[in-house]
């Protein structure tokens, strides 16, 4: 897929990075007297700032990577909505309408039995209010200036989703209350917006380009509405002083979206590939500090480029292009992994998977003012890739912005081996037997380079 390059856009959270490097960092004094000297050490108000600066850069990266991940996919969002028409075309669930409600009302049900959170109900349900009215503000008014048609042509707003938005911003309002309680909390909220979002694009009610965009808002309101309403009380919380440190395994289990572009480095489908994209969900449980078993679930997707058809004695055909649908494959594999932390924050990983490849048939098509249609094209031939094994080899490093979350960039080699069957679909083509018979091997090699937004349990 062209121009499928992920962009790291983090300008939303410069203006809150300041660099201060001349302030003495403690101040001290001694008070004497016939028994002791007491020494006190008072942090300057430089330190407390710097902190709390690259404590909100920090909480602003996801957002922007999920901004960047809207840019990256604008252009190719009809693409990618290809490949759910050609798997799930007639898919429809009405899910995704009430579990963007489902974090929240989590929250609530956890504060009427009793277990405590970050804040009382009264400051949780304010910060959440907060959090909802920056999040509406924002979302309706892209939506009523960007215009922007939903992709089964029932209005102008798709841009951003709504419902995405509102998911996170609960999800995220479940991980600052109940987070700092048990991880499971966070990994669960994010699970059911993440459904959610996921549900609207398999709808075909919103653009992947939507649902990022919704995610990422969501998120930073959440995160603004809790910095306004902990700039009013002062603190950070009402019950942190009786909250317990997340106790874990300290082994660096994982569930994680990731996202890149794809780089084939082989020749298939006549030469004629481009770079494609690959996006899913990979997860994986640690028994050790070292080793863990994963799994993934995913599609790729390789656009084909088109050519010009060129059929002798007919000159005149040249003018009409031939073009492919994209090749794609749903995939799902498991496999060893393997990690070591060589600093708090960072850390590698290793694995080796193997499993299936659902493959999408596709169709080839003729376009041209030659062509006598309405829409002046015309199917002449189908296709049809079998289910076929894949291995995959990946390496990722990490940077963890706490113990529960993270952003990774991975590198991974995968292999597909597929046969490709042709049909005819029109009685254009004079040798519709032969085509009809015509069966072609191949192994498709590829380069996944992309990112991860990584949360750890």
């Amino acid at each position: 897929m062209k121009n499928l390059a992920f962009i790291m856009t983090i300008s939303v959270c410069a203006n809150f990075c300041y660099a201060q490097k001349n302030t003495p960092s403690t101040f001290n004094y001694s008070i004497s007297d016939t028994t002791k000297n007491i020494k006190t050490e008072i942090p300057p108000l430089s330190s407390a700032y710097d902190s709390h600066n690259n404590s909100f850069l920090k909480k602003s990266i996801v957002p922007a990577v999920l901004f960047g991940a809207t840019a990256a996919t604008w252009n190719d969002r009809e693409n990618i909505r290809d490949v759910r028409n050609r798997y799930i075309p007639t898919f429809k669930a009405s899910y995704d309408d009430y579990l963007q409600y489902a974090p929240a009302a989590v929250v609530y049900g956890l504060q009427i039995a009793g277990v405590k959170g970050r804040n009382n109900i009264k400051r949780a349900t304010l910060s959440h209010l907060s959090s909802l009215a920056i999040m509406g503000i924002v979302v309706n008014t892209l939506k009523r200036t960007t215009k922007v048609q939903r992709p089964d042509e029932s209005a102008n707003n798709s841009f951003p989703s709504g419902h995405t938005a509102m998911a996170f911003t609960n999800a995220s309002f479940l991980h600052k209350e109940y987070g700092v309680v048990n991880t499971a909390y966070s990994i669960g909220g994010y699970s059911a917006a993440t459904l959610t979002g996921l549900g609207r694009n398999l709808n075909n009610r919103h653009w992947v380009s939507d649902v990022l965009a919704g995610a990422g808002i969501g998120i930073l309101s959440t995160e603004l509405g809790y910095f306004f309403i902990d700039k009013l009380y002062k603190n950070k919380g009402d019950n942190l002083g009786l909250l317990s440190k997340i106790e874990g395994n300290d082994n660096p289990s994982f569930l994680a979206l990731k996202v890149g572009p794809t780089f084939p480095i082989n020749n298939f489908i006549d030469d004629r590939k481009d770079m494609g994209f690959e996006m899913g969900l990979e997860g994986a449980y640690f028994f050790s500090k070292k080793f863990g078993l994963g799994a993934e679930f995913g599609f790729t997707s390789f656009p084909i480029q088109s050519v010009k058809l060129d059929v002798e004695d007919h000159e005149e055909l040249k003018t009409v292009d031939v073009n492919y649908e994209s090749l794609g494959f749903l995939n799902l594999s498991v496999g060893p992994y393997f990690s070591h932390s060589f600093s708090e924050n960072w850390e590698v990983s290793l694995k080796a998977t193997a499993g299936i490849s659902n493959p999408a048939s596709g169709k080839v098509i003729i376009e041209g003012d030659l062509i006598d249609t309405p829409n002046k094209e015309l199917e002449i031939v189908s296709y049809t890739p079998t289910t076929s094994f894949r291995r995959n080899f990946g390496a990722a490093i990490t940077y963890k912005f706490n113990p529960e979350l993270g952003l990774t960039f991975f590198s991974e080699y995968s292999q597909i081996n597929t046969k490709i069957k042709y049909e005819a679909i029109n009685n254009l083509i004079e040798d519709e037997d032969d085509i009809e018979n015509i069966t072609d091997r191949e192994k498709i090699k590829f380069v996944t380079l992309g990112l991860r937004v990584t949360a750890f349990f």
